[in-house]
């Protein structure tokens, strides 16, 4: 239906669902991803059919680079998986409807990486004090890299905590905790 042929009804329709994917778009930002990613995501998410990067260029009026490295990104994160319809060449994607999922992975793969990095910084920065330590005379010094690596050590122990969290989330046993809630 082209847009002058569409009643005032289709309209406010179809803008209450892009404001949704602008709300998806913009909260993809705490997952460190750009909001073209989440309308791309949010549009396939809406759209009753698989979609082409040809068909997603033309609908978000986006490059055609820009879809490709979107969808990619969202295949990495599995919100988005390739279809397939008979007669169709182009490669065509649909977006993965278990959100639960999409969120355990995506949420899974960013904390890791994070709190790995924390970890292991917080090793490093407790080496590199215990040498200071045992090069100074300032008692003082000493004192105070003694209650810091005090602190780095909690801190480790959070960070080894969060990591035991984030293995109950990507198992998917955090759903024996928090069942998911059912339409």
């Amino acid at each position: 239906m082209k847009d002058q042929e569409k009643s005032e009804e289709w309209l406010l329709y179809e803008e209450a669902i892009d404001q949704f994917i602008q709300m998806i778009a913009k909260n993809m930002n705490l997952y460190d991803i750009a909001p073209s990613v989440g309308r791309l995501y949010g549009k396939l998410y809406f759209n009753e059919e698989p979609m082409t990067l040809d068909d997603l260029r033309d609908a978000l009026e986006m490059s055609k680079t820009s879809m490709s490295t979107g969808v990619r990104t969202l295949l990495e994160m599995k919100m988005v998986e390739p279809a397939f319809r008979k007669g169709v060449r182009k490669d065509l994607y649909q977006s993965e409807e278990d959100w639960y999922q999409s969120f355990t992975t995506l949420f899974g793969k960013r904390w890791r990486h994070y709190t790995e990095k924390n970890i292991e910084e917080a090793e490093l920065t407790i080496a590199e004090i215990e040498q200071l330590s045992e090069q100074t005379n300032d008692q003082s010094l000493k004192n105070k890299i003694y209650s810091d690596i005090e602190r780095l050590r909690y801190a480790q122990n959070y960070y080894r905590w969060l990591m035991r969290f984030i293995e109950v989330v990507e198992s998917g046993k955090i759903f024996e905790f928090i069942p998911k809630e059912e339409v």
